[in-house]
């Protein structure tokens, strides 16, 4: 008899919590699970990624609070054994409302972040850390992107070591690597690229004023929107990077886009381990990154990925980036087998069987 799994996601944005969702629903085996969608909102340019016989359970709603009393009717009323929850708002809101579902359901939540690094930044921060404490000990599965974060639920959460579970991030790789072959790069001088919500987080306030640092012929294009958007234009249009920066928005497929870029580049504060990091090694692009960025730091090695501390130690990894020679696209991957869709899901399957 197969296993009804119902993933929670806020909307079918292009975010890396979406993006990992939909892959891993895309790829569960049909003979033992039944996959399901239920989002406050079922809108999204990842819709059309879905396949054909999931099931899809449109909230309607755009924001989480005003959508917990349809959250729990929709999945009481899809009865799933499993509930599967990727980001830490609406881990905390399942977890809360836990006592009003069926006491069969088990609910498995997935920590996107470093816990020590974001939850000083988040909303209410006192509140959310307390929140962690709380309720993540009650989730029957914690899956974490690296073992750094395994261990902060351990120690700073109480989770027990039995719950805790390490699950890569999911990479389609071929499907990433036909995307990228739709163009070839193009352009003299070194091309950086940098793609994620516009937001403090990823440090593009920061990474903008020091390409004045870097040759004039050096460009970087950032690929996302958010808040931070109109601040990060008039960066752009100081005197000193004017004319090599571009906010390009989002980019749906952003794969070409990666894989004509000598460097993807990622000034983060804090991360747990970032999807567009793992996309452009998959792609054939070098990754330089912040030692916030996670568990990328245990993926470091020569011409792969290269951790950098913030000032001048990530001006100079920047610096020594070369322009790669023209012509056909994507170049060899860089992405190890891991974080290989089927090897995610396989190990995906196994935690959901555990249950």
């Amino acid at each position: 008899m197969r296993r009804r799994v119902a993933f929670v996601l806020p909307s079918l944005a292009l975010g890396g919590a979406e993006r990992i969702a939909t892959s891993l629903i895309g790829a569960l085996d049909r003979t033992r699970f039944e996959p399901v969608l239920v989002a406050l909102s079922a809108e999204g340019p990842l819709a059309h990624s879905l396949a054909g016989d999931v099931r899809v359970v449109d909230l309607g709603r755009a924001r989480l609070r005003g959508a917990l009393p349809a959250l729990v009717r929709g999945l009481r009323g899809v009865r799933a054994d499993v509930v599967v929850s990727t980001l830490g708002y609406l881990n905390l809101a399942l977890l809360a409302v836990r006592p009003l579902l069926p006491a069969a359901t088990r609910i498995v939540v997935r920590e996107a972040n470093t816990p020590s690094l974001a939850l000083p930044h988040a909303p209410y921060a006192l509140a959310t850390r307390l929140g962690y404490r709380l309720l993540y000990p009650t989730a029957d599965a914690v899956l974490c992107q690296h073992r750094g974060t395994l261990a902060e639920m351990a120690e700073l959460f109480a989770v027990a070591p039995a719950r805790l579970h390490e699950l890569a991030n999911p990479v389609d790789e071929d499907a990433l690597r036909a995307a990228a072959a739709m163009r070839s790069a193009a352009g003299p001088g070194v091309r950086l690229v940098a793609a994620g919500r516009l937001t403090r987080q990823k440090g593009y306030d920061r990474l903008i004023p020091l390409l004045a640092e870097l040759a004039p012929s050096t460009t970087l294009t950032i690929f996302g929107d958010g808040p931070e958007r109109g601040a990060l234009e008039t960066l752009a249009h100081q005197p000193a990077v004017r004319g090599r920066v571009r906010l390009a928005g989002t980019a749906d497929p952003l794969a070409p886009e990666l894989a004509a870029a000598d460097a993807c580049v990622l000034a983060s504060r804090w991360e747990g381990l970032p999807n567009v990091a793992l996309e452009a090694l998959a792609c054939g692009t070098p990754v330089i990154a912040t030692p916030e960025c996670g568990g990328l730091a245990a993926l470091a090695r020569a011409g792969a990925v290269t951790i950098a501390p913030w000032r001048a130690p990530f001006r100079d990894a920047l610096a020594a980036v070369e322009p790669t020679p023209g012509g056909v696209r994507p170049r060899p991957s860089l992405l190890p087998a891991e974080f290989r869709l089927a090897a995610v899901t396989r190990a995906f399957e196994a935690v959901l069987e555990s249950l």
